[in-house]
């Protein structure tokens, strides 16, 4: 296993198609991430539940995944399950995003996942964010469509147990789900650790990763 150290982070982009994606997908990467980096620069874009109690929690939730960050949050009004129909608003907003910041680090979707809002907006980012190293996280779900990620990062038993702590707390929407339970979350960051030699992981895949073996 070869394990590389990101280079100086100063700003980071978090897309997601549904209030806590991204707190599920990589809120251990953003709590290591932001206390690590005070100060670190964090746009997050969420395209759905706006205006309703679920934009509440999400501000309230990336607040406490992103301690100390200058912290920018955007929630759009996209209907859930209705991504490909508002395609247009979904790249201007994907856009405006790029226009606002050129990051080191991006956090979105996995082309593969089946949420047809996930997917589609993981199609949508590289057309717009280019040359961006892009991690993909994954979403447990009914439709089992986990698969076998390329890139890991190791969370501390402390981060881990805070990162449940945290869904737990600002989602409370989605406490009545049958797979938002704090098993189905250590769960799976526990597989992922097996897999890079760590007691918890969070995992991504990277479409493209360019390396710069001179410097």
């Amino acid at each position: 296993m070869i394990g590389l150290r990101a280079p100086s982070v100063t700003a980071v982009a978090a897309l997601a198609a549904h209030c806590d994606d991204l707190a599920i997908g990589a809120g251990g990467s953003l709590l290591t991430l932001c206390a690590a980096r005070p100060g670190l620069r964090v746009d997050a874009l969420v395209l759905s539940g706006g205006g309703t109690e679920r934009e509440d929690e999400e501000r309230a939730a990336l607040a406490a995944f992103c301690p100390d960050a200058d912290l920018r949050i955007t929630v759009l009004k996209i209907p859930d399950g209705r991504l490909p129909a508002h395609w247009e608003e979904a790249k201007e907003a994907v856009a405006n995003l790029r226009g606002q910041i050129d990051p080191q680090l991006l956090f979105c979707p996995w082309r593969g996942d089946a949420h047809q809002d996930h997917r589609g907006l993981a199609k949508l980012v590289p057309t717009v964010f280019r040359d961006h190293l892009a991690l993909s996280y994954e979403i447990v779900k009914w439709d089992g469509d986990l698969a076998a990620p390329s890139v890991y990062q190791p969370l501390t038993p402390e981060v881990a147990e805070a990162k449940v702590s945290l869904l737990q707390r600002h989602y409370p929407s989605q406490r009545s789900k049958p797979w938002y339970d704090r098993e189905a979350f250590l769960g799976l960051a526990r597989i992922r650790g097996i897999e890079c030699h760590a007691r918890y992981a969070e995992a991504f895949h990277a479409n493209k990763l360019t390396l710069d073996l001179e410097n």
